[in-house]
């Protein structure tokens, strides 16, 4: 990890480290766990590597075989942890109910656990071990309702809001600093092989729902409505939605993902109207 990356990971780690103190002595219930969690553990990498275990283990794959298991990727691919660190960075920053800090987040954010496990299942993808990743990418289906194939590519900065339901086909791809709500598709149109999934650019916004099929792009800094089915690429900077999606306006925010803003332009939901059961 590179100098600038480590202090902000020993910054945030820190800061963790305070804001579980604090917690434990609010609310002493919780000073087991949170001693267990983060005050015992020695980095953030460690702490990470035993909450993913503990939500993850199996019956026959215990928690101490699966941590150990991701502090092998870690310790193999520091681009773990340093993206761990973004994805952490980007909930505070984009999630109003991750305000009081990230101590929450990590702890609980399924999306943020999913998108974790993820990334060491690629690993071990990777590394030409398809059995554990396959049974990683299981694990995470099945007690998280997120299903993200082990092949599948992520940028840094990502946030998966909520995440039930979300499914991320073999050759999706999704670049930086991308915002992904709960029931969001990036999957195939039927039985095509190769390259087969979407690909979305850096700074999407996907909303709630979203279906996007196929071999298409999402252009950078687009945003997609909630409940669209998207089937053609989407054109950089632009919003769309409808069934089929399509073009209703262009994004006002430089970076849809940063903003949030899932409002869609008046005059689409002007046209929305006159195209109802009414007309």
């Amino acid at each position: 990890m590179p100098n600038g990356q480590a202090s902000v990971s020993l910054d945030l780690w820190s800061a963790l480290h305070a804001e579980a103190r604090r917690t434990s002595a609010a609310e002493p219930m919780l000073g087991c766990f949170l001693h267990a969690t983060i005050l015992s553990r020695a980095s953030l990498a460690e702490a990470l590597g035993g909450v993913l275990a503990d939500r993850l283990a199996d019956p026959l794959f215990g928690t101490e075989r699966l941590s150990g298991l991701i502090a092998e990727a870690m310790a193999a691919e520091p681009g773990i942890a340093a993206a761990a660190l973004a994805d952490l960075r980007a909930i505070g920053a984009r999630d109003p109910a991750a305000a009081g800090g990230l101590l929450t987040p990590f702890l609980y954010y399924k999306g943020f656990h999913a998108l974790q496990a993820h990334r060491v299942a690629h690993w071990l993808w990777g590394q030409g071990r398809a059995p554990l990743a396959y049974f990683l990418q299981a694990r995470v289906a099945r007690t998280l309702a997120i299903d993200i194939h082990p092949a599948a590519r992520f940028g840094h900065g990502v946030f998966i809001d909520h995440g039930t339901g979300l499914v991320v086909g073999e050759t999706a791809v999704v670049g930086n600093d991308v915002s992904i709500l709960q029931g969001v598709t990036l999957g195939g149109t039927g039985k095509e092989t190769g390259d087969r999934h979407p690909k979305v650019r850096d700074g999407v916004l996907l909303g709630a729902g979203a279906k996007v099929l196929g071999n298409v792009v999402i252009g950078r800094g687009a945003k997609v409505g909630a409940g669209s089915v998207v089937l053609r690429d989407v054109p950089p900077c632009a919003t769309v939605a409808g069934v089929p999606a399509r073009v209703v306006g262009w994004c006002s925010d430089a970076v849809p993902a940063l903003a949030m803003n899932h409002a869609l332009p008046a005059e689409s939901l002007r046209d929305g109207m006159r195209d109802g059961p009414g007309r």
